[in-house]
């Protein structure tokens, strides 16, 4: 289903549309919700987003493409739950725990010694990227991950595409430190 032709089914209330909004962009928004606050209430931002769409689509105009604006829907809302968190002081906290799956099948040394190896380079970024501030994770995880453009970016974050860049580049070159001194 094309945007156009979304837009219009969530205008008239139509049922298929809101599947299909939700299957299209739930995982993309707790993308967004995890990046930015790097919590367990990505649920909650997701229902929350779901509604502000539903209540604010007679209001879309189309200037932007409809997943630029969906994402600076996801983004306010970390914003707003952001500025909660700081009101009640409360420390963002992740709950998830690797799960260990044990393997039906014997792994060769090789093969471990390349996964050991693989987990702990993710384990590395994943706590250099903690350490970022939220706009610097959000920056890299909507370029470097969800592949955006700089003016897709710019919309969604509300700054000029220079501050973008130059923004992105900064949070790169912190993420790059971080991952140098993790090594040492």
């Amino acid at each position: 289903m094309r945007d156009e032709e979304l837009v219009e089914g969530l205008r008239h209330g139509d049922e298929r549309a809101f599947r299909i909004l939700y299957r299209e962009y739930a995982g993309k928004i707790g993308s967004i919700a995890r990046s930015y606050l790097g919590s367990d209430d990505v649920d909650d931002v997701v229902q929350d987003v779901m509604l502000r769409i539903f209540k604010s689509i007679r209001k879309f105009k189309g200037d932007s493409k409809l997943s630029t604006w969906i994402y600076r829907i996801a983004v306010n809302v970390c914003k707003d739950y952001l500025a909660k968190y700081k009101r009640r002081s409360e420390i963002l906290t992740d709950f998830t725990e690797d799960e260990e799956h044990p393997s039906q099948h014997p792994v060769s040394e090789i093969d471990t010694e390349e996964t050991v190896t693989g987990e702990l380079e993710y384990e590395r970024i994943m706590d250099a990227l903690e350490k970022l501030s939220p706009e610097d994770r959000l920056l890299i995880k909507l370029r470097d991950v969800d592949g955006l453009s700089y003016e897709e970016i710019s919309k969604i974050v509300s700054k000029p595409i220079g501050s973008v860049k130059s923004s992105l580049h900064y949070a790169r070159k912190r993420l790059k430190r971080l991952l140098e001194e993790a090594r040492e």
